[in-house]
């Protein structure tokens, strides 16, 4: 077993490769299916009208582009650090590193909170009334165990969810065929189009919702350092969840819409619910809605899944203090890591409503894009010696300037996601600043390389 060394301290445990390409196909699709299209697809009806599936389809466009840039580098650095790693080495600017890292780290949280408290909707009132907050805290508490027990235990259960989420939307799609079938619901409906704010705002408006149900795929890049064979297993996985998951979404989306006015969906927070509904006794509603939240569970257990991992990465790289970097002797998982996460999607929860928690998501996420595009370019001159994807130059360039405009106001994203996302990122500045003057000691600064490493 390869030690992870940190300084000059006594040898860490080290994660072990044992995520095959299947698994991370499963594990791609299933990071990507979930809250999204199942909690949020009414609102993005609300930017668009009828025509649900244009803002998914655009949103796949984009995010393949920004997937082209994760693909190449975590060929050229199958390390678990991520965009951190990514930002180290195009920019070598410590403080920089730091805020890409935490900007991450929070937006999987935020993710995972948002997804906890979608726990507590609509779907969860087919069987119980409680308290969202409460269902939220239980639901954390459940995902927090599951993803303490071992990286192969979270994966089996990741497969097991992704297969039950995925046969929920397939239910929803097999309702929209029987109903062209027989002559139900309004299919011309699908194909109206009726922006809220103009054919421009509106479009970009539902894209950068929609954005949201796509992301999960750069979560997986943190797994690199536990796949076996990352150079040629990671872009299949990758742009095959991307393919598999959107074709999903678009069919959803066209069902949805079909079945159920446009009104009716973006007022609902389980819009899908709304479609099983009206397709009467072919599909249980309590089944669907039970469905429903395991495929919710999946979003927040794959998220807080690899913020650990980011957070394991990120002390690996000396980015925040060692302790992080701690691995339990028995069950192999970042235990130090996994107790810091669970601990700020707690006050998530209990500050923040889906909505505004999903935008932040979005939010963070579109900034680091940025960078991720920048860095592969800027690190084309950095030559590795083993073979791996390589991207088309005009694709990190055009995500680039893509995400750039999706991350400005003029998407009608409120000012409180803003406020938010400069918190977080703030409170990111601080621990920065106390980990460089009181945690440093003799082992090198954050964003550098630990003795025993390689600095390539």
């Amino acid at each position: 077993m390869a030690e992870a060394i940190i300084g000059s301290g006594p040898p860490q445990h080290s994660l072990k490769r044992v995520i095959g390409r299947r698994a991370l196909l499963l594990f791609v699709v299933g990071d990507i299916l979930g809250a999204g299209i199942y909690a949020l697809v009414g609102k993005v009806a609300g930017y668009v009208g009828g025509a649900l599936w244009l803002p998914f389809l655009i949103a796949f466009v984009l995010a393949a582009l920004t997937a082209s840039a994760y693909a190449e580098l975590v060929g050229k650095y199958p390390q678990a650090a991520g965009a951190a790693l990514y930002a180290n080495k195009a920019f070598n600017i410590p403080f920089v590193t730091f805020v890409v890292a935490f900007a991450v780290l929070m937006s999987g949280i935020t993710s995972a909170s948002a997804a906890a408290r979608a726990f507590g909707g609509r779907y969860l009132g087919e069987f119980v009334t409680l308290p969202v907050v409460v269902g939220a805290f239980i639901f954390l508490g459940l995902v927090t165990l599951v993803n303490f027990a071992g990286i192969s235990e979270s994966v089996k259960v990741n497969v097991v969810l992704t297969v039950i989420e995925a046969f929920g939307l397939l239910v929803v799609i097999a309702i929209g065929v029987h109903a062209l079938l027989f002559g139900d619901g309004e299919p011309a409906r699908a194909l109206s189009f009726h922006p809220a704010n103009g054919a421009f705002l509106g479009v970009l408006g539902g894209t950068a919702l929609a954005f949201y149900a796509l992301l999960g795929f750069e979560d997986s890049v943190n797994l690199a350092e536990e796949s076996k064979d990352p150079q040629r297993d990671y872009p299949r996985a990758l742009f095959g969840g991307l393919v598999v998951a959107a074709t999903i979404y678009m069919a959803v989306a066209f069902t949805a819409t079909m079945l159920v006015d446009s009104e009716t969906l973006t007022d609902s927070s389980g819009p899908l619910l709304e479609v099983v509904k009206v397709a009467g006794s072919a599909f249980p509603p309590k089944l669907f809605a039970l469905i429903a939240l395991l495929a919710v569970g999946n979003t927040a257990l794959i998220n807080m899944l690899m913020a650990s991992r980011l957070m394991y990465g990120m002390a690996r790289e000396g980015i925040v203090p060692k302790v992080f970097a701690a691995v339990h002797p028995t069950r192999s998982t970042p235990w130090v890591a996994i107790v810091f996460t669970v601990g700020i999607a707690a006050v998530l929860v209990a500050t923040g409503d889906v909505s505004s928690l999903a935008d932040t998501t979005v939010l963070l996420l579109l900034c680091v894009f940025t960078l991720v595009n920048v860095a592969v370019l800027v690190l084309r001159k950095d030559r590795v010696e083993h073979d791996h994807y390589r991207a088309p130059s005009w694709m990190p360039v055009v995500g680039a300037l893509v995400c750039l405009v999706l991350v400005l106001p003029v998407t009608g994203r409120d000012g409180d996601v803003y406020l938010r996302a400069g918190v977080l990122v703030a409170v990111g500045a601080v621990l920065w600043s106390v980990n460089r003057l009181f945690l440093l000691g003799g082992d090198g600064g954050p964003g550098g390389v630990s003795e025993g490493e390689s600095p390539s």
